[in-house]
Parts: structure tokens; C-alpha cells; sequence
């Protein structure tokens, strides 16, 4: 019988045969420079307090990254990123995150139930596979073939609010509800909202990696995916030019492409900053009246180690970290 497991042993080794090698010499440089890494909202201060403690000892920004992200993913009162998550609509708690390396690999999985660090599932297809993303139950059966252990997500304090959401069945999101410590007992009625961990590190050798992780919409429709576990939309680097994440409504994310716009915009002479805005000005753009009422956001950082932000309404906060400043901490500019 011609196993799962040795499917992916044979492709990992005839993309290593086929493929031509890419020398770690052709990307790296040699050049040191000061490190930083950043991520979105304030919960990306412990999370890049976690990712700085490898790029201060020379680390790789790739390993930096998956570290870091871990942290909100472990979080258990974090109800919009990793196993403290909301559930959708049916209670079932869903994750979804992915990855980009300094050479252009990625990993993502999406729709992911019953393991709790999708972030480091996501590296594993990268790394393991010949594959981009995998999904649902295929992605829960790499991850446990893969070494992870099932567990049940859906912990008392999120099962409590799903069934409070239950009596009305209304989705009311709130913006930017991550800054009131993302917790139910926080917020008016039963108005509850989600949103993304999205990180991005320049390691001391010049070298960017990305990732991006969340449980996506609370009481959301079972099998939804957002921006956020994919390439170019919710994440998006290239090691010439710079990264970019983002932040809130996928949906529209997804349309415009966004990360992956910001980062061409940095290619053309825009700074991270006036990427982000560009980015979400485009939003706009398209469809005004209802930018009025939802979140966008985009975080960009470039090879210079230049950051910026920005966002369609005010709230959207990024975590920075350096040498310098360990707890750093900035409220985005906004269109409205």
C-alpha cells in the first residue's frame, strides 16, 4: 500500500532532486545589521519578546517568527488566535496560519481542527512537503503523522460565549475588540469579533521571514477561510524587498491581494508606510460605503528594517521590537 507517509518522503525527495538547489550563499549576506521584528496588535508584545530572544543570539528570522507566533497561539485567553479561538457557528473551533521563508518557501494550512500550533504544521508542509497548503481533515492527518497529538480546541470560557451567541445567532463584530483584551465579559451584549497574529522579523544577516496565524471569525460559517493562511494575502515576503501582514476582514484582503501589493508598492519606492496606505486606500476605493464599517489593516517591513502601518479605521495597534526597545508598542495612522 502506498502510504501518506511515504508519499511525502518520495516527493520531498524528487523536488530536492529535481528542483535546482538554491545555495544559502545565493541570499544571504554577510553584512550584520541591527535585528527587529514586528507584529500586529498588542498581544504581539510577548509574542515578539519570544521571537527576539533567537534574534538576539544571531537566529534565523524564519525560526524567530514560528516562536514567536506561538506564544498568542498558546494563549488561553487569546480568543482570536490558536486553541482558546472562538468556534464557527456549529462550535467548532477551526485554525488556520502560514509561513514564508527567506528563500520564498511557504506552508499554510487552512480549516485545521484538533491541533493546537498550526503555525508549526504550516513550517512542516514548507519543509516536508512538495505542497503550499493543505486543508481540513488532510491537514489534520499530516499533523498527526507529523508527530502532533490531538486535543479538543474549544476550551469552557470560548464554549460559554458560543453558547451565548447561540440565543440571538447575530454576527455584530466589534472594531478593533482586540484591544479590550480580546475577552467576552469586555464587550456589549453579545457582540464578539476575531483577528490575526501577523509578524514579520529582519534577522542580523539581512534575511526577512514572515508568519501569520488566527482562528478567523467567531460564529463564523464551517469551512470559512480568510486572508490569513494565504500567500499574498494575509502574508507576503520577498527577501529583496521587504514583507507585509495583515489585519481584520479577510474577505477583502483576499480581493485586493493586499500583502502581497504592499510589498510590490515597496519594490516601486514606496516606504512600509505609504505601502500600507496605498493598500488600504485601494479598499477604499472600491467599495466606499462599506469600508465606513469594517477593519483593514496592513503591516510592512522592509530590508532597511524600516516598518510602518496603516489602517482604514483608527484602533489597529502594532508591537515593535529591537534592541533598543523591547515593549514597543504604536497606534496605526487611519483613513477615517
Amino acid at each position: 500500500m502506498y502510504s501518506r507517509r511515504k508519499f511525502i518522503k518520495v516527493s520531498t525527495l524528487a523536488a530536492s532532486t529535481l528542483a535546482i538547489p538554491v545555495k544559502a550563499a545565493d541570499i544571504l549576506t554577510n553584512e550584520k545589521r541591527p535585528p527587529v521584528v514586528i507584529s500586529t496588535w498588542d498581544f504581539g508584545i510577548p509574542a515578539n519578546k519570544e521571537a527576539w530572544r533567537i534574534l538576539s543570539k544571531g537566529g534565523r528570522a524564519l525560526d524567530a517568527v514560528e516562536a514567536g507566533v506561538r506564544i498568542p497561539e498558546a494563549d488561553l485567553n487569546n480568543h482570536s488566535v490558536g486553541r482558546a479561538g472562538y468556534p464557527d457557528r456549529d462550535g467548532i473551533v477551526t485554525l488556520d496560519a502560514c509561513i514564508m521563508d527567506e528563500f520564498g518557501n511557504c506552508g499554510s494550512v487552512a480549516a485545521l481542527e484538533d491541533i493546537d500550533h498550526p503555525i508549526s504544521v504550516a513550517r512542516l508542509v514548507m519543509e516536508k512537503t512538495p505542497h503550499v497548503m493543505l486543508v481540513g481533515e488532510g491537514a489534520k492527518q499530516f499533523a498527526l503523522e507529523m508527530g502532533f497529538k490531538e486535543q479538543k480546541l474549544l476550551t469552557p470560557e470560548s464554549e460559554k460565549a458560543w453558547k451565548e451567541w447561540l440565543k440571538t445567532a447575530k454576527y455584530n463584530p466589534v472594531i478593533n475588540v482586540e484591544n479590550q483584551l480580546y475577552r467576552p465579559d469586555k464587550l456589549p451584549g453579545n457582540q464578539y469579533n476575531h483577528d490575526t497574529i501577523g509578524m514579520l522579523a529582519l534577522d542580523e544577516k539581512g534575511n526577512l521571514s514572515g508568519a501569520c496565524t488566527t482562528s478567523g471569525m467567531a460564529f463564523k460559517l464551517h469551512g470559512r477561510v480568510g486572508d490569513s493562511p494565504i500567500i499574498g494575502a494575509g502574508l507576503y515576503v520577498d527577501n529583496e524587498i521587504g514583507g507585509a501582514t495583515s489585519t481584520g476582514v479577510g474577505e477583502e484582503v483576499i480581493r485586493n491581494v493586499g500583502s502581497f501589493l504592499v510589498v510590490e508598492l515597496m519594490r516601486n519606492g514606496y516606504t512600509p508606510y505609504e505601502a500600507c496606505r496605498e493598500a488600504v486606500n485601494r479598499i477604499i476605493k472600491k467599495k466606499p460605503e462599506r469600508a465606513k464599517s469594517l477593519q483593514v489593516g496592513f503591516l510592512a517591513l522592509n530590508k532597511k528594517g524600516e516598518y510602518g502601518a496603516y489602517a482604514i479605521q483608527k484602533g489597529f495597534s502594532y508591537a515593535v521590537c529591537t534592541g533598543e526597545n523591547q515593549e514597543g508598542l504604536f497606534a496605526s495612522k487611519s483613513h477615517y
